[in-house]
């Protein structure tokens, strides 16, 4: 049984995993596999803890950087004590508390790094991936293995910077529990994002070298992120609150999507066949450029070129929208929430612009001069404008599995639905939102919804490739129907959108407030 490997006497050198399997094993398939990951992660924890190399420097940064952050932030705290300045060393000390939880976890990151790869190399992948594990059990196991040293060590490291603060004459630091809980979150989730994002990489790499290299796609973007956490710790307006920061929150909540993905997706694209044959990676541009290609070109599902642009438009184009799928509805209901999110958040009070009250809307249309805007450079800055944020989105979307293209494009509308919360507020009628929106918006938002779309689908795809494809073959055909939609819809929709925007709009607006 699985629970006898922990008690048996047998040389863990020499028996095989599939020894400590039994067949017969009751209960539900996911505790079977859970029990069945576990063998794995133990034997992985033990030959991890027996390596001095590895827990060397575990050690020293558990134990020595607590004491050296503690030491820092007793120093700085005098030094601003003496400038009157005491909120800055109390706002310094949380962000310490997070970094001396984050050092663990990057040094630690090699663990993760070598977790395939790493035996790949020693030659001792095969004899494990000969087991009768199935690559779900191999995958969580390894990935256990490889977060719960790296964590643990991260813990105590930050529990004796506590210790050592609230025991500190110079500190003497009492947060709210709240701040702390977040802290340790935070701690968590960016370990997890971490280790499982190089778990992905140790599987789909030939060589530590090679890992080790694409390790700075992974700590470059977190080193990012806590910079911007510790702004938020210093700028944050409810620092101080009980019930800890808001935007930490948001951060925690969005940095959990991000681990439930790069689990999904390194469980989905690992394939122990293709771990032990592939010995050189190879990297096919013009392969890639011609399957882009002939997705552009396509009008069905068998890739027939189309014979004409009639054609294109006409059976091509659906193709790839139909292609998008539920990202399209997705996107819809994310845009419709981020609007009543916006007025939601502008009718609480302390968000409010107090705009001055009573004046005449007719009085506001002399400022809306149509003529103002015929030129024909501001149709050039509106286009460039909106195709800027929805080409950031989309190469957003790429590395972030399309999660950032529901940060970028529903923000114009929660700025709208802030507006139109201030005007009702204020006693205005709001209505004349509607004309200055969709006059040049029936043509706009369609587009703005299938680029989000688009660079959902071009992100999440590897996530969940399509029955019968790979990771690439998938990700290289929503890449064509990207590029597809750009040049048949998108492009020429913002065009068409800027010069409604430029030329029509305005007419429109001053119209209407006139009649008002």
């Amino acid at each position: 049984m699985v629970g006898q490997y922990m008690n048996t006497s047998a040389n863990p050198e020499t028996t095989p995993i599939s020894a400590y399997l039994s067949e017969d094993q009751g209960g539900s398939s996911f505790g079977r596999m859970l029990n069945n990951a576990l063998i794995i992660t133990r034997r992985e924890v033990r030959d991890s803890l027996r390596d001095w190399r590895i827990m060397g420097p575990i050690v020293i940064l558990t134990l020595l950087f607590p004491l050296l952050a503690q030491f820092v932030a007793g120093q700085f705290s005098n030094f601003l004590q003496g400038f009157g300045a005491e909120i800055i060393g109390g706002r310094t000390i949380p962000f310490l508390l997070m970094i001396v939880g984050f050092f663990p976890i990057s040094i630690s990151l090699v663990i993760a790094l070598e977790t395939f790869v790493g035996e790949k190399e020693r030659r001792s992948l095969e004899p494990l991936l000969s087991t009768p594990l199935s690559n779900t059990e191999l995958y969580i196991g390894k990935t256990l293995a490889a977060i719960l040293p790296p964590l643990a060590a991260s813990f105590v490291g930050m529990s004796i910077y506590l210790f050592g603060l609230f025991n500190s004459p110079e500190t003497a630091w009492r947060p709210p529990a709240a701040l702390v809980i977040q802290i340790f979150l935070l701690t968590t989730v960016q370990g997890l994002v971490m280790i499982t994002g190089a778990v992905v990489v140790s599987s789909q790499t030939t060589s530590t070298r090679a890992a080790n290299l694409l390790a700075s796609f992974i700590i470059i973007p977190v080193t990012m992120l806590i910079w911007v956490e510790s702004a938020i710790m210093f700028l944050a307006p409810d620092a101080e609150s009980p019930n800890g920061i808001s935007s930490l929150w948001a951060i925690i909540l969005g940095m959990c999507v991000v681990v439930a993905l790069l689990l999904r997706v390194g469980n989905s694209i690992f394939n122990r066949e293709e771990l032990l044959g592939r010995t050189l990676d190879k990297i096919d541009i013009k392969g890639f450029f011609r399957g882009v290609w002939r997705g552009v070109r396509a009008i069905d599902e068998q890739g027939t070129k189309a014979a004409n642009l009639f054609a294109w438009y006409r059976r091509g184009i659906p193709l790839s929208l139909r292609h998008l799928g539920a990202a399209i509805p997705l996107t819809i209901v994310f845009f419709v929430l981020a609007l009543v999110g916006g007025y939601i958040f502008g009718i609480t009070g302390s968000y409010q612009l107090r705009l001055p009250e009573g004046l005449s809307l007719q009085d506001a249309a002399r400022y809306v001069d149509p003529g103002l805007l015929f030129r024909g450079s501001a149709v050039v800055e509106v286009f460039m404008q909106n195709w800027r944020i929805l080409a950031l989105a989309t190469a957003l979307g790429i590395f972030t599995f399309g999660s950032m293209a529901f940060v970028l494009t529903p923000a114009v509308y929660f700025i709208i639905g802030y507006l139109a919360s201030q005007l009702f507020l204020s006693g205005y009628d709001p209505s004349f939102l509607i004309p200055a929106l969709l006059t040049h918006g029936i043509v706009e938002i369609p587009v703005i919804v299938i680029a989000t779309a688009a660079a959902l689908k071009l992100g999440a795809v590897v996530t969940r490739p399509p029955r019968g494809k790979t990771v690439g073959q998938a990700w290289t055909a929503a890449f064509a129907d990207t590029v597809k939609l750009w040049l048949g819809v998108l492009l020429p929709g913002l065009l068409l959108a800027a010069i409604i925007e430029v030329y029509i709009t305005p007419a429109v607006v001053a119209a209407f407030l006139r009649g008002s």
